[in-house]
C-alpha cells in the first residue's frame, strides 16, 4: 500500500495558498505509480469560510481516494456542508476507509475555537467500536490532527493533543494499529506514541523553523512539503519526505 499525506493547506483564498496546494496536486497526479489514497491531516481551510472549502474539494480532485480530517483551524459544520456535501452538523467527523487490505481512521481530535486537540468520548468509543470490528488480519492506521507527544518546539506543544494517555490506553487492547498520522506542527517529525511509529506529516502552506534555525518560527520560503507511506506485507510502515519545488 502507497499512501501520500499532506498537512495545513491553510487555504484563504490567496493566490499563494492555491498555488501551493496545486503544485502537490499537480506532482501526485503525475506520479508514474498512483497512489492508493491521499490523506489530508487538517487544517484545510485557514479561517473556515465556506468559500475555502470549495476551494479545497476542486484543488484536491484526484484519480485516487481523498481522505481528510478536520484540524483547529476547521469548523465542523461549514466543514460538512461544503467539503463533504453534508447537512452541516456539530459533532466529531470521523470516517473510516478500506484501502488496499487496511483501514484507515480519520478522526476528529479538534476542541471548537481552541488550538489544541483532544479526542473526546464519543469518538474514542468510535475508534474502539470500529476497529473491533475489523475481520481478523485487517492492518489499521490512525490519523488525526494534533500529536500526542511534545515535539520540543512551543508553537507546536503548545496545541498538542489532551489526554493522549486515553488513546494509548485504547491502543493497548488494538494491536492491529501499526501507526499514528497527524499534521499540526507544520515540519516533517517522526516519534513513537503507544510503541507505534508517529509520524508528522509536513505542511503545504509554511514550514516550522525549529529553535536553531533562526528567531523567525515561520519559514514562507520553504516549498511545499508531502509524505509517502509504504506499508508492507510485514505490516511495518515506511515512510518517505519529499518537498515539492
Amino acid at each position: 500500500m502507497l499512501l501520500a499525506q499532506i498537512s495545513d493547506l491553510h487555504l484563504d483564498g490567496s493566490d499563494r495558498a492555491r498555488d501551493r496546494a496545486h503544485r502537490v496536486m499537480a506532482y501526485l497526479r503525475a506520479l508514474p505509480r498512483p497512489v492508493d489514497a491521499l490523506l489530508v491531516t487538517g487544517d484545510i481551510a485557514d479561517h473556515a469560510a465556506e468559500a475555502e472549502y470549495e476551494e479545497a474539494v476542486r484543488l484536491l480532485e484526484a484519480p485516487f481516494p481523498v481522505l481528510a480530517c478536520p484540524g483547529n483551524h476547521d469548523a465542523r459544520p461549514a466543514y460538512r456542508k461544503a467539503f463533504l456535501g453534508e447537512a452541516p452538523d456539530t459533532g466529531p467527523v470521523n470516517r473510516v476507509h478500506r484501502i488496499a487490505g487496511t483501514a484507515v481512521l480519520m478522526c476528529d481530535a479538534t476542541l471548537p475555537g481552541r488550538d489544541e486537540g483532544r479526542l473526546d468520548a464519543e469518538t474514542l468509543a468510535w475508534i474502539d467500536t470500529t476497529l473491533g470490528a475489523l475481520p481478523d488480519g485487517v492492518p489499521a492506521l490512525i490519523a488525526f490532527h494534533q500529536p500526542p507527544v511534545e515535539l520540543h518546539h512551543p508553537l507546536p506543544d503548545a496545541g498538542m493533543l489532551r489526554e493522549p494517555e486515553r488513546l494509548a490506553a485504547l491502543l493497548d487492547a488494538h494491536p492491529r494499529v501499526v501507526a499514528v498520522l497527524t499534521g499540526h506542527a507544520h515540519t516533517a517529525a517522526v516519534s513513537t506514541f503507544a510503541g507505534r511509529p508517529l509520524i508528522v506529516g509536513p505542511a503545504v502552506t509554511w514550514t516550522l523553523r525549529l529553535p536553531w534555525e533562526g528567531d523567525r518560527p515561520a519559514d514562507r520560503d520553504q516549498p511545499p512539503g508531502l509524505a509517502f507511506h509504504v506499508l508492507g506485507e510485514n505490516r511495518r510502515l515506511t515512510t518517505h519526505f519529499r518537498v515539492v519545488l
